[in-house]
């Protein structure tokens, strides 16, 4: 677990330890950081690979507004077997440092799915491939499911990992009363009363506070914070302390756009029947998605092949809790 604090002195011997992890020394790999054209603006993407024969995962954020390009260091597994496609969406990380507020604009889940429809195309183009997987974490779930019911044909698979789900709000708001309650968290248990459970009348802040909750009560799973989020932003080689400062307020401007669209979300429009192999994975110790909500969504799904997974001491953010056990399940997928 690292503390800002110490974090701050750990911060140049990780940052160039990840350094070398980031090296791509094969003679057919791929390492590209850039700004690419989406949406008529400039948007922060890298591509990451040891061999570009292999197949490709684009993967979408969560947050709302929190990058994972950061984790790039943490991947270097998958990117033995897989070419890696991260982006900062509008509203996220180097993308909203380099636009601000002005001309990012209102931010809806149908512009972000647009956004990454061009991602996907240009990714076809750049790499020369038919087809990518999909991969959308967290709030990058509601991004994924526009995605591929409008373009089914751009993608080989589609992964969810902290998938959101029919009452999923309610399940994790549920979830977190009762683990608060059998730790005699009194303060937190009277917060969430006056929250009540009915996600339509919650603010931004109560779920942001909920969400804090949920993370710091969780047992045996790292802490999404100080385990994940933290080192990964403060170690990536290529972030200053401004871009750090660029990431926590594009995921401020993002949560106030898009907190509607999360707890109002309507996955009836988007329907539950997809064209491609539908796989969710979820940390065993997730209440913030929990895995009773994804599971009984993956249960409604029509598809070519489903499958749900959960994997053992993960929380939130599964794919980086355990990256080498959810690559084992990312391998089927590949072949």
């Amino acid at each position: 677990m690292v503390s800002p604090i110490t974090g701050m002195f750990m911060r140049p011997l990780e940052q160039r330890r990840n350094a070398k992890k980031l090296a791509i020394t094969t003679s057919n790999g791929i390492r590209e950081e850039r700004v690419v054209t989406l949406g008529g603006i400039e948007q922060w993407v890298t591509i990451r690979g040891q061999d570009r024969a292999n197949p490709v995962i684009v993967i979408l954020h969560g947050g709302p507004g929190s990058p994972y390009t950061p984790f790039n260091s943490w991947l270097g597994s998958w990117e033995q077997h897989f070419t890696v496609v991260q982006w900062d969406q509008p509203g996220a990380g180097k993308t909203f440092q380099r636009h601000g507020e002005a001309e990012t604009g209102s931010l809806s889940f149908e512009r972000l799915a647009a956004n990454g429809i061009e991602l996907v195309d240009y990714v076809q183009a750049r790499l020369g491939v038919e087809t990518v997987i999909l991969l959308g974490s967290s709030v990058g779930s509601f991004i994924a499911l526009h995605m591929i019911r409008k373009r089914p044909d751009l993608f080989t698979a589609y992964v969810g990992a902290e998938q959101n789900a029919p009452g999923g709000f309610r399940a994790s708001y549920e979830q977190t009363l009762a683990v608060a309650e059998r730790a005699g968290k009194r303060n937190a248990v009277a917060a969430l009363h006056a929250m009540r459970p009915d996600p339509a009348s919650w603010t931004y802040r109560q779920l942001l506070a909920m969400n804090k909750l949920s993370i710091n009560l969780s047992r045996n799973a790292p802490h999404m914070v100080n385990d994940l989020m933290l080192p990964a932003l403060l170690f990536a080689p290529d972030y200053t302390m401004n871009d750090i400062k660029a990431v926590q307020k594009g995921m401020e401007y993002s949560a106030v756009q898009l907190f509607d669209a999360m707890v109002n979300f309507d996955f009836d429009s988007v329907g539950y029947r997809f064209e491609m192999p539908f796989i969710v994975i979820q940390g065993e110790h997730d209440i913030i998605t929990p895995a009773t909500t994804a599971e009984a969504f993956v249960e409604r799904i029509t598809a070519p092949r489903k499958q749900f997974h959960t994997l053992p001491r993960a929380t939130h953010l599964v794919e980086f809790c355990d990256p080498d056990a959810f690559l084992k399940i990312l391998w089927g997928l590949g072949e």
